[in-house]
């Protein structure tokens, strides 16, 4: 029978030497199962026993590999879905970190897992990512992608800003506040939840909008089809440069009169989990909600 993966990439920047261990662990492990395993090239420097024809650059393990194990905390895998989202390529995490609502298996008994996976038992779910670009006079000044969220803020010092926001070029609302927070599903139990926002299916395609200490009391948070086209008009009155955070990793400069336009990806996040999976059990443990009753 056919494998449904052939080609293996272990990615992530260990911050710790446990981490490390893991990233050696999984090398050796899948090898000896007889999978052809490239790693992440910024690991070149550290795991210095592994062959170099064995490292690529996350680009080419996306247009190489069938599954990407993603090893370290959310963060990994924020920064490694970005890229990867562009490839046709499958992706599950280990969690070396400390949330990790999208790194669902345990580094310590990782292989049980993983050899299911392997063996094609397990859920596939597709996460949209959002497109931000920032338009000054008509032009694209930069863009980047974002699986969380993109947010509109101030920079490095807190103070308010003003803009209006545009849904599908119809104007929706204007707004003085500390920033705006625009989200993913897969971003409703980040940042957004931080800010009050609702905790949204993972399932669902839809946009959430949630303000950031706006400055007046009617300011909810406003879940939008995942289809529309959001559109922030910064204020020429503005101080400063503001900047769009994707994904709290990527900052886009924005000047005061720029558009800011947030729209879905055409690539999606082929994210794989466990058979066992699930999503509430998941809520459940990292959020701390109560167990059964009876």
């Amino acid at each position: 029978m056919k494998k449904p993966f052939e080609v293996i990439a272990i990615i992530g920047k260990p911050r710790d030497q446990q981490a490390i261990q893991t990233h050696k662990e999984l090398y050796q492990w899948l090898t000896t199962l007889g999978y052809s395993v490239f790693i992440d090239d910024r690991l070149k420097e550290i795991l210095t026993d592994i062959p170099q024809d064995h490292f690529s650059s996350l680009i080419e393990l996306g247009k190489q590999a069938d599954l990407a194990i993603v090893v370290g905390g959310d963060g990994n895998m924020l920064g490694a879905a970005r890229v990867l989202s562009r490839f046709d390529i499958s992706v599950i995490g280990v969690n070396r970190g400390n949330l990790g609502f999208l790194t669902d298996l345990n580094p310590e008994d990782f292989q049980t897992h993983l050899q299911a996976v392997l063996q094609g038992e397990y859920m596939e779910e597709e996460r949209f990512l959002l497109e931000a670009e920032v338009h000054r006079h008509g032009q694209i000044k930069s863009h980047n992608a974002a699986l969380n969220e993109a947010v509109l803020h101030p920079g490095k010092i807190a103070h308010m800003i003003e803009f209006e926001v545009y849904i599908d070029d119809k104007f929706a609302f204007s707004q003085r506040s500390d920033g705006l927070i625009i989200s993913t599903p897969t971003g409703s139990t980040a940042y957004s939840l931080s800010g009050g926002g609702p905790i949204v299916s993972p399932s669902l395609n839809a946009i959430t909008l949630v303000p950031m200490f706006p400055h007046t009391l009617s300011c909810r948070p406003l879940v939008v089809d995942g289809k529309r086209r959001i559109k922030l008009v910064v204020s020429p009155d503005n101080r400063g440069t503001q900047e769009v955070s994707c994904d709290g990793q990527i900052s886009l400069p924005v000047s005061p009169g720029d558009e800011v336009i947030i729209y879905q990806s055409p690539n999606v996040l082929k994210l794989i989990h466990p058979k066992d999976y699930s999503y509430y059990s998941v809520l459940r443990s990292k959020l701390g909600w109560s167990s059964k009753l009876f």
